[in-house]
This record gives structure tokens, sequence and C-alpha cells, in this order.
């Protein structure tokens, strides 16, 4: 009677079915043993380690079924998972920030001009000096100290963005940035821009404004590792300075803008007897070759060997030294080195023991005396 009567077809796992969890840092993949009811996704993933105020489910989850040999069917869950960023209120903070802000009172001018260097805000690195909100506070009160000294009158204000002004994703201790950033590449880039277009009202009230960005390491358009493009153009800061020119021109605010050539990654310019120039640093593996480099510089005849002040950054500290003589003999030739806003390089400190307190530097600049070295940090 059986003869002709054939077994129910059995069902099978997928052939690729490995129940686990995959992660890479950043993102990661969890598959599900298989299970009779549908699972709660977050206490499976507490379950292996990843905290749901940590972590949390992105996209639908994918499933596969198949019935056991005693005919129960179960259901195997796929989905995906990521590190959350933290939640980042930018108007709040911002508004919050400024509650510092002194009251505005407008001066004439003198013959003089101010440079703000805001530089290697580092816009997203969390460190032990906190992480992005911390270092809001920190520039906001940076900026407070700022415009005090704007109050005494100048003709001109130029803001040098000396590199570094975001963290990013790809520099050479990639990994470690994935752990401990705290904001993504674009949450980075609208920060940092946030804050030099705060910086660039504060300065409107007082006097015409001069931006200008340079090429830097941590802003360089990276492919595995490798920076690639024109660093004069594909660059973050860069980006974030087209930007801001594109608001200000827009809603009509007097700002003049510089930026390298494209094939460069610094540049030079002129205010009354005194030529400046701006470069990250980085070309450089120690404080010290930075002076080599502008050495080299003038003997290949590159936008620097005109320079009588040349501004770096990237080393974190501030120094200044004087350096020979100017092209007329009248005063000598200084490098000047910026110290740092950000949240600290902890990296550095352990491995060398040194650390330097944060701030932004601002040199004054007589428009027919030839710059004396003096310079503050606020």
């Amino acid at each position: 009677m059986l003869e002709n009567l054939e077994p129910t077809q059995k069902i099978t796992p997928p052939k690729d079915f490995r129940p686990g969890v995959e992660y890479d840092g950043n993102e990661g993949t969890a598959t599900t043993e298989g299970m009779a009811e549908q699972p709660n996704f977050d206490e499976f993933l507490l379950e292996r380690g990843y905290h749901p105020d940590e972590y949390e489910i992105i996209g639908t989850p994918r499933t596969s079924q198949w019935q056991r040999y005693d005919g129960e069917w179960l259901t195997s869950y796929r989905f995906s998972f990521r590190k959350k960023a933290l939640s980042v209120d930018l108007p709040t903070l911002m508004a919050a920030a400024r509650k510092s802000k002194n009251s505005v009172t407008k001066t004439k001018y003198r013959e003089k001009a101010l440079i703000v260097c805001p530089a290697d805000f580092q816009v997203g690195k969390g460190a032990s000096r906190g992480g992005h909100e911390e270092l809001i506070a920190r520039v906001f009160e940076s900026f407070a100290k700022i415009e005090l000294q704007m109050k005494q009158g100048y003709e001109r204000i130029y803001i040098l963005d000396m590199g570094d002004i975001i963290e990013s994703f790809d520099s050479k201790a990639k990994f470690e940035q994935v752990q401990s950033n705290t904001l993504s590449p674009m949450q980075q880039t609208d920060l940092a821009a946030s804050l030099m277009f705060e910086l660039i009202k504060l300065a409107a009230k007082y006097a015409p404004v001069t931006y200008g960005s340079i090429a830097s390491n941590h802003c360089q358009n990276r492919f595995m590792g490798q920076a690639v493009g024109k660093p004069g153009l594909d660059d973050w800061g860069i980006v974030i300075l087209q930007q801001l020119r594109r608001l200000t021109t827009e809603i009509g605010m007097n700002v003049d803008y510089l930026v390298p050539q494209p094939d460069d990654e610094g540049f030079a310019f002129q205010y009354g007897v005194n030529t400046i120039g701006a470069v990250h640093g980085h070309q450089a593996a120690r404080p010290a070759g930075v002076k080599k480099w502008w050495s080299d510089a003038s003997f290949g005849n590159q936008w620097a060997s005109a320079c009588d002040v040349l501004i770096s950054a990237h080393f974190h500290h501030l120094a200044i030294e004087e350096l020979g003589q100017r092209h007329d003999g009248n005063g000598s030739k200084f490098w000047v080195q910026c110290p740092t806003s950000d949240n600290g390089s902890d990296w550095f400190r352990r491995k060398s023991g040194q650390d330097s307190t944060t701030g932004i530097l601002t040199i004054e600049l007589n428009k027919q005396s030839p710059f004396s070295g003096t310079v503050t940090k606020l």
C-alpha cells in the first residue's frame, strides 16, 4: 500500500547559512540561528557584547526559512547594524557656546591687520580633552578672547585655517580613528564649517575679512590610505572654504578668499611691507624640518621663497624662531608655529611625554613696519 508514497521533501538550511556576528569597527552584520519566533534584535546584539546604547539596527532584516525534521519551520534573520554617532544637536551646542560672547563696540581701524590662525581643530576626534561638545566650548572661549583683540581696530582681519580642521577617517592612525571619532566625516565637515562661519561673522563686525585655507594631511583626499588628486583642490578644508564663499557671497558679506594653486599646499600674501606664507607643516617629519623645507623652497624658487614670515601648524604647539634676514635687509625672517585646539593627541603624549595647552594664535601686523616676532595665544 505504501509503495508509491514518497516522503515529504527534506528542507535544509541554505548552504551559506552560518550564524554569527561580523563587525569591522564601524558597521557589522549579524545572522541568527534558526528560530521559531522573531527575536528582539537589540537583545540578540546585547548578548554578544554590542550594547544598544552604542549600536543601532539599520535597514530591514532578511530572512531564510527551512523545515526541521519534526516539521517545525525555523527562520534565520540576517540584519545590519552600526556604531551610533553621538547625538549631535549643533544649533543647541552653538547657541550654548555663544552665551559668553561680549557686547560689540565698533572702533576706528588703525593701519594694522590682525591675523587669526585656527589650527588643528580636528573636529570629530575624541580624546582625553573630550569630544565635540568640549571642542565647541573651548573654541568659543578662544573666539571671545579674540573678539576683545579685534575691538582694538584693524583695517583688515585675516582668518587662516591652518589645516587639519577635521579629523577624517583615513589618516595614518585610521583604525584608531574608527574607534575614537565622535562624528562622521559629514558631521565633521558641517561642524567645522559652522565654527569658521561664526568666526567670519565675528570678524566682519570690525573690519573687512580675508579667509584662507591650506592643504593638510587630515583633510587630504585619500584612497586606501594614500593621498590622491590635486592638493590645492581635493582637500576638505578647501571644500569648506568653497562653501563659506558661496554663503558669504550670497548674503553680501565683505569677505575675500585665499587658496593655494591647484598643485601647491600653501600660499603667500602681502600686507604692507610684510609677505606672509601659510603651510600646514606635514611636509616635514619634525618641527625643525619646516625651516629646512622653507630654505629649500627658497632655493627652488617656490611660492614660499618671497615670505618674510612663514606660519605653520601640524605639530600642536606654539613656537617662534628668528631666521636670517629679509630680502630688503630691513629686519629678520620669522617662522611661527601654531598651537592646536584639538581634543588631544594621546598616542603622541604617551610616546613622547610631551603635551601643550590649547589656543588660537594671533599676529598683529603693522602696515609700514616689518614683523618683529610678537604673537599672542588666545
